[in-house]
């Protein structure tokens, strides 16, 4: 059994983390969503918010070759939450050019870190590829409409949380 870890903050979760867990779907028999904890960011939503919305979001996803999803929580090392989940591949969401060389850079410490994990990247599809948690978040927060970026319950509980 071939199992992905997909990690990443997921503040909020957006329509491109969701088109990556989709795909990377396809790619493995098991697939853990791992919502780490950034230490250099303020977390928006509680983790246990993350996780809600993403259990929700997932519960929809269809899958060609049956994988299980399912979604947890890390504050250490992504290898390190990786082993623990017996994850040998890792799914790395790529926008453009800034991600992929900040992305290559942290699989290269991954790899020598942890050398029987392989790290993936999938490219973000093009309707998607423009959008950042941390644009959304702003957005949101200046009263903009986000609707277009993140699923209708994920734009209902930042309302929430912003009072609006």
């Amino acid at each position: 059994m071939r199992t992905g870890f997909y990690a990443g903050s997921f503040d909020p979760v957006t329509n491109g983390h969701l088109d990556i867990v989709k795909r990377a779907a396809g790619l493995v028999d098991r697939l853990v969503v791992a919502i780490g904890a950034h230490h250099g960011k303020a977390a928006f939503m509680t983790p246990e918010e993350r996780v809600g919305l993403l259990e929700d979001e997932i519960a929809g996803t269809d899958t060609a070759n049956g994988c299980e999803i399912r979604v947890t929580t890390f504050a250490d090392l992504v290898v390190d939450a990786a082993r623990r989940a017996k994850a040998s591949v890792l799914i790395r969401g790529l926008r453009n050019g800034t991600d992929f060389d900040y992305e290559r850079q942290l699989a290269g410490m991954n790899a020598a870190m942890a050398p029987e994990i392989e790290t993936i990247f999938l490219a973000a599809a093009p309707q998607t590829s423009y959008v950042s948690s941390s644009l959304v978040k702003q957005i949101a927060q200046l009263g903009g409409d986000i609707r277009a970026f993140v699923p209708p319950r994920v734009a209902k509980a930042m309302s929430a949380k912003i009072g609006q």
